[in-house]
């Protein structure tokens, strides 16, 4: 039987043992909670990153459940429709954002996307709460449990600075900047499109080259101003005498060109020059002076022959209209034109 002081110890011996157990576990605690905070803290600043990363490159993370349609976006989403952030979403009144073309594509990729598990990606048009035009580059991943489609996630970004810089660059490669018609790269695909009769396309109709009369002398005696004032005024009156017509284009200083479709027969043709003749004639008023400009037309029908065939033929025809006085037009006719010199031809 032990004493009453070997029990004593022993007692104090257990005390000492718990007491360090609970110090232990207390400093684990604390080194837990400090661990807490600094991973707390970590993801706190990965959250600002992320928050300033999305809001500089303006992309916002997305998600939809396909049980109930459920909408889920962070807040740069919402800035980029214009809706106030954390405001209820209702993808039925979302989806009358987008454009009707940019609606229908969405409708297209989305539901090809969940039929096949995948994901998909496109440029859209949307119209925000405020009206504002914007365009959204869309990126989606279908999630699936059990080889089921249960929700999408994806980012929307802001892209409508990119499309604009897309749209002028475009614009300048197939468009001249003085007159806003087609420019001759954009005439010579267009042209390169002609195919012969009976192809699965339609055959071109005809091609006419206008040719500016009196106009080198306007540009040395009143000056490049003037000459850019006539070109833009012809200009206008083209796209007014060729409303129906394929493609107006200015191919050179005062050169020109329409692409005619096969609806015009050669009567129609033929009036249309007589059109453009009497349209480009008529005086341009330049700070009180009467400008006096006339064209001459060469004229190609489409007769099975290549682009670059066309386009001699139309040449020659140019040069017999200019032979014949200036002012009028002529139609290319082997017979009739084999003795016309057409220095472009060789």
């Amino acid at each position: 039987m032990r004493s009453p002081a070997s029990r004593h110890i022993r007692r104090r011996a257990v005390l000492r043992q718990r007491d360090a157990t609970i110090v232990g576990l207390e400093a684990r605690l604390d080194a837990q909670a400090a661990l807490i905070r600094e991973q707390a803290a970590s993801l706190a600043h990965s959250q600002k990153i992320f928050d300033r990363s999305s809001a500089a490159a303006r992309i916002g993370v997305w998600q939809c459940n396909l049980a109930d349609q459920a909408l889920h976006w962070t807040d740069m989403v919402y800035d980029l429709f214009d809706l106030p952030r954390g405001s209820p979403l209702v993808r039925e009144e979302i989806v009358k954002c987008y454009t009707a073309a940019s609606a229908v594509e969405l409708h297209a990729k989305r539901s090809k996307g969940i039929a096949e598990r995948t994901g998909f990606g496109l440029d859209a048009e949307i119209v925000t709460a405020k009206g504002n035009h914007r365009w959204i580059r869309i990126t989606a991943s279908v999630e699936c449990e059990d080889g089921v489609a249960v929700r999408i996630f994806g980012m929307k970004q802001d892209i409508t600075e990119e499309k604009i810089l897309a749209d002028q660059t475009r614009y300048l490669a197939e468009y001249d900047v003085l007159t806003g018609l087609a420019n001759r790269s954009r005439f010579q695909s267009k042209l390169s499109e002609v195919t012969p009769d009976g192809d699965d396309r339609p055959s071109l109709g005809a091609l006419l080259l206008v040719d500016l009369d009196g106009f080198k002398q306007i540009n040395d005696t009143f000056g490049h101003v003037a000459g850019d004032e006539c070109l833009k005024e012809v200009a206008r009156r083209l796209e007014s005498a060729c409303a129906s017509v394929d493609l107006v284009s200015r191919i050179g200083g005062d050169e020109f060109a329409v692409l005619v479709g096969p609806g015009l027969d050669l009567a129609a043709v033929a009036e249309l020059a007589r059109e453009i003749i009497d349209k480009v004639g008529r005086a341009v008023d330049h700070g009180g002076r009467a400008l006096k400009l006339g064209a001459s037309i060469g004229i190609a029908l489409h007769e099975e022959c290549t682009p670059s065939d066309l386009l001699v033929r139309a040449d020659t025809a140019l040069y017999a209209a200019k032979s014949a006085g200036r002012n009028t037009f002529r139609i290319f006719k082997a017979a009739e034109t084999a003795g016309v010199r057409n220095p472009r031809a060789a």
